[in-house]
């Protein structure tokens, strides 16, 4: 998704917004198009494959748009924090100028999600349920900005917790897999339960790993530390061919 919106972030938000909608739009139209093609060598049915990849994937077109519309509520939280970069100014201007109207346009996008085609919106992945849950979406983040803003909650506080599974984000992604053939078909009911205790014995497994191997169990500071290697490298190339070429042009 990064790659695909890399062009779109120079672009005006309400054009991102037209673009994340046109992609709801269009994707019945392309996947009733592309849907009987699929597992045969025709180019339709490698556009599908490269657009869905399967039906019970999440494909592109559905969940794209929740990203650019991200990039959208990215950049007006920087705007309101431009204009005053203060605590009180960030409350003024942010919590009584734009924290109503996202809150009534996410109640508007989950009425209009629950009522359109209803039942839809309980289908994953029906036109509804995309607009359904991006209100639901927006009501959650400005709820948790309204509890920040106005210090209901106070967010000095450390929250070792989360900590946790953000440093080793990657890491628990990758290796969450072997829960799947763990509980594979073997939990009904009493799957919350299961849940819980594996948030509680994950938490503690993580909090052990950080105070024993730190950075070196994260993977996704790894990756940061290959990635600054390989940059370092590249940039001394770089710089020994312009020493050689500045040389050669002054001999």
């Amino acid at each position: 998704s990064l790659f695909i919106a890399w062009p779109l972030l120079k672009t005006s938000r309400l054009l991102r917004i037209v673009i994340g909608c046109g992609f709801w739009i269009a994707n019945p139209i392309i996947i009733s198009v592309l849907l009987p093609y699929e597992g045969t060598l025709s180019l339709n049915g490698i556009l599908f494959h490269i657009l869905y990849s399967g039906i019970g994937l999440d494909p592109i077109l559905v969940f794209f748009p929740f990203f650019l519309f991200g990039t959208v509520i990215g950049d007006t939280l920087f705007n309101v924090y431009q204009i005053d970069p203060s605590e009180t100014g960030f409350r003024k201007t942010f919590g009584y100028k734009y924290l109503g109207p996202t809150i009534g346009i996410g109640s508007i996008l989950i009425i209009f999600g629950v009522f359109f085609e209803y039942p839809n919106f309980l289908r994953r992945e029906s036109f509804s349920w995309v607009f359904y849950s991006l209100g639901i979406d927006i009501v959650f983040i400005s709820l948790l900005l309204l509890l920040e803003i106005f210090e209901t909650i106070k967010t000095k506080k450390s929250y070792k917790l989360f900590f946790y599974y953000s440093y080793y984000s990657l890491t628990i992604f990758l290796a969450h897999n072997i829960l799947y053939f763990l509980f594979l078909e073997k939990l009904g009911m009493n799957i919350w339960f299961f849940t819980v205790v594996t948030f509680i014995f994950m938490t503690i497994i993580l909090r052990f790993i950080y105070k024993k191997w730190k950075e070196s169990a994260s993977l996704k500071v790894q990756i940061k530390k290959l990635g600054s290697g390989i940059t370092r490298k590249i940039e001394k190339r770089s710089n020994k061919k312009v020493n050689e070429i500045a040389t050669f042009e002054h001999k």
